[in-house]
């Protein structure tokens, strides 16, 4: 059974779950299919075409799958697929796609976005992935899993942030972030590999030699670009954990940062 507020306006052609709950004066729109447990609080809006999966959370005044922030938009119709158990708190922002892209913004699961976080346009965002508060992603970003941004990071259009990645607080990635790094600054640089994040992840001590390998290939060793990425294959043949390096150099598109 469904619990929705009387005051809430629901398009008669959004498809409600099982279970789900709607708060007061959320506004859902039409064409969105919202899955089964979810809870949509107070002063929401989700429009669409939008799908979300089960047992999301969307906090008061958020707004999810509005029309993307860009100037070339001209009405096409774009959309937003939102998968499992994800949280979008107080105020967060997310933009469905652009014909320009691949006319959908894509969201993994068990994702936290905080306060007055943005996803915008064509974003691709794995799963188990944390935007702190202010964080914001340009058009066309993608987040690999467990990507973790700090408070007021931000991550350049058409950029990508490897799985396991941190970006301090205040952080501002233009370039590509390979997988396991910590950057922080203005423009974001690498200060080392995330070692905490790591650890809390279950990573063994071999594990987490074979990812200092790879970043003193990648960064300490003076080597050209595509002699560290030699270094890389080889090394991921006695170190699976290195190929995580291997895979994401290429995809690289805005150069890495150094």
């Amino acid at each position: 059974m469904s619990l929705i507020h009387a005051t809430a306006v629901i398009d008669p052609s959004a498809q409600l779950g099982v279970g789900v709950s709607v708060g007061a004066y959320a506004i859902i729109g039409a064409d969105v299919h919202i899955g089964d447990g979810c809870v949509i609080g107070p002063h929401a809006v989700i429009l669409g075409p939008t799908r979300m999966g089960r047992e999301n959370r969307v906090w008061q005044f958020a707004s999810i799958g509005d029309a993307p922030q860009d100037l070339k938009y001209r009405g096409e119709r774009t959309s937003l697929e939102i998968g499992d158990r994800n949280q979008f708190r107080e105020c967060c922002t997310v933009s469905r796609g652009t014909s320009t892209g691949d006319a959908v913004t894509r969201i993994g699961s068990d994702n936290l976005f905080m306060a007055y976080t943005h996803v915008a346009h064509d974003c691709v965002v794995g799963s188990h992935c944390v935007m702190a508060n202010y964080a914001g992603l340009a058009g066309h970003v993608e987040l690999d899993d467990w990507v973790i941004l700090g408070g007021y990071a931000g991550v350049h259009q058409f950029c990508k942030v490897g799985a396991h990645a941190f970006l301090a607080n205040n952080a501002t990635a233009t370039r590509d972030v390979p997988p396991f790094l910590m950057v922080a600054g203005a423009p974001a640089v690498p200060k080392g590999i995330n070692l905490e994040g790591l650890k809390r992840r279950g990573f063994t001590p071999a594990q987490v030699s074979g990812v200092k390998a790879a970043y003193k290939a990648l960064y300490r060793s003076g080597l050209k670009l595509n002699e560290a990425t030699e270094e890389l294959k080889q090394l991921a043949v006695t170190e699976p954990v290195v190929q995580a390096f291997v895979d994401f150099l290429p995809r690289v598109t805005r150069s890495l940062v150094r």
